[in-house]
């Protein structure tokens, strides 16, 4: 029984052993079949471009704003609407305060008495100028007076005016509570309702915002380029700019702003850059959009092209490995190279079209 036993424990040893030997002959004989993956040369089109990361903008964007104050009462255009030149866009009802409306109404009362008293003077002057008893001289200088004092009623009637109505003509000029379109173009944003207070723009106060208005017929790309591109740019260069909200839209556009200070956003050093938009393609775009625009620097066309990952540099020279004279052999060989893209390359001199070029063998770490 003992000695069974071994026999059959002898029988499967050799039964695996058997099996192992042909399974690793037989892998060993698949791996010399199988042949060193390559590629092969081809004619192509090699582009170097320089990346710029931004937004959409219209090229006048104009934020409109109040000469007077008051409350928003009324408001004509929304955004998204198309206006032209002098059509209404908001209402602003005069909202003096008290001490304002009184300090108005006593300056006019206080100019029309000082008006009636000279034109008294006046009727008197020249009743003592009939009687030689004044110069003219002395005439023309109360009626200088009496031309100022005029001029000051009239002003303190329109800023009367201007308080309680929201309206005043000056000349030709008619100043009124009603803000409109200072030019054609779409409203991009509202940034006050009805019932908002609004301060007016002087010389010593920014105002409230009310709108902002632009013609989106004229569109920029404004961005940024890394500091290690902008050296090779230029005005004028071709760009191919990609709509984020938009993967499958390609609009074209020419550098037209190359800035000559740098910024610094996200501890990196950045420069602005403009780019005039040329050609939508057909694509409507909206003042936001963020986008990414290829600035295309060279473009080297039907040139012999190679993947960059298959060339071994060394001492300042570039190889391949190409196949040898004898079968499943390799052999190395130098090339000339030109225009990369860190991608594809053009090979200026070393292959032709349809040359094979073995991979680069995968390097594979040993673990002790």
């Amino acid at each position: 029984m003992k000695g069974k036993k071994i026999w059959i424990t002898l029988l499967v040893v050799i039964v695996l052993g058997s099996g192992a030997f042909y399974f690793l002959q037989g892998d060993s004989s698949s791996e010399e079949g199988q042949e060193d993956p390559f590629v092969v040369a081809e004619i192509g089109t090699v582009i170097e471009k320089a990346l710029a990361v931004g937004t959409i903008e219209p090229e006048n964007e104009i934020e409109i704003k109040s000469k007077i104050s008051g409350v928003v009462s009324r408001i004509f255009a929304e955004p998204g609407e198309y206006v032209t030149q002098g059509q209404p866009l908001i209402e602003v009802k005069p909202d003096p305060t008290p001490l304002e409306l009184a300090e108005a109404k006593r300056n006019l009362e206080r100019t029309q008495i000082e008006k009636e008293s000279l034109e008294s003077e006046m009727k008197r002057m020249q009743t003592l100028m009939d009687q030689n008893l004044v110069s003219a001289q002395e005439y023309e200088q109360l009626e200088q007076q009496y031309e100022d004092v005029k001029i000051r009623v009239q002003i303190s009637q329109e800023r009367l005016d201007l308080l309680e109505s929201g309206k005043v003509s000056i000349g030709d000029t008619v100043i009124e509570s009603v803000i409109r379109a200072p030019v054609d173009g779409y409203i991009l944003e509202k940034m006050v309702d009805e019932g908002e207070p609004v301060v007016p723009l002087t010389s010593y106060q920014a105002g409230t915002a009310l709108m902002s208005i632009a013609g989106m017929d004229k569109l920029l790309f404004k961005g940024t380029v890394d500091e290690i591109d902008v050296g090779k740019m230029e005005e004028g260069m071709r760009t191919e700019i990609k709509i984020g909200a938009l993967p499958d839209a390609v609009v074209y556009g020419e550098v037209s702003r190359i800035s000559l200070k740098a910024t610094q956003e996200d501890n990196a050093t950045v420069f602005p850059v403009e780019i005039t938009i040329t050609d939508t393609n057909g694509v409507t775009l909206r003042a936001g959009y963020s986008a990414n625009a290829d600035i295309i620097i060279e473009r080297a066309q039907d040139v012999v092209t190679i993947p960059e990952r298959v060339i071994t540099m060394r001492d300042g020279k570039n190889y391949v490995e190409i196949p040898g004279d004898e079968p499943g052999s390799r052999v190395e060989k130098e090339i000339q190279l030109g225009l990369s893209d860190a991608i594809t390359v053009a090979v200026t001199d070393g292959l032709a079209e349809g040359d094979t070029v073995y991979e680069r063998p995968v390097k594979t770490l040993t673990v002790r």
